[in-house]
């Protein structure tokens, strides 16, 4: 993880699903679905502007 945290103790440089608490924080951060978000993941890596776009793009095409 970076050394940059949040308020909250989650790292906002990349998208962690290590924990229960992460992906709720990055589901609602990012207004996904826990499905959503792995498979973005799976697509795009860990970086939060890539999920975010990644998901704005499924979104603007009708899958999400």
């Amino acid at each position: 993880m970076s050394d940059y945290r949040t308020a909250t103790g989650h790292d906002s440089e990349i998208v962690e699903i290590a924990d229960p608490n992460q992906i709720r924080y990055w589901c609602h951060s990012l207004g996904c679905t826990e499905a959503q978000l792995r498979e973005s993941i799976q697509a795009v890596g860990h970086s939060p502007a890539e999920v975010r776009q990644f998901l704005h793009d499924l979104s603007q095409r009708g899958v999400f």
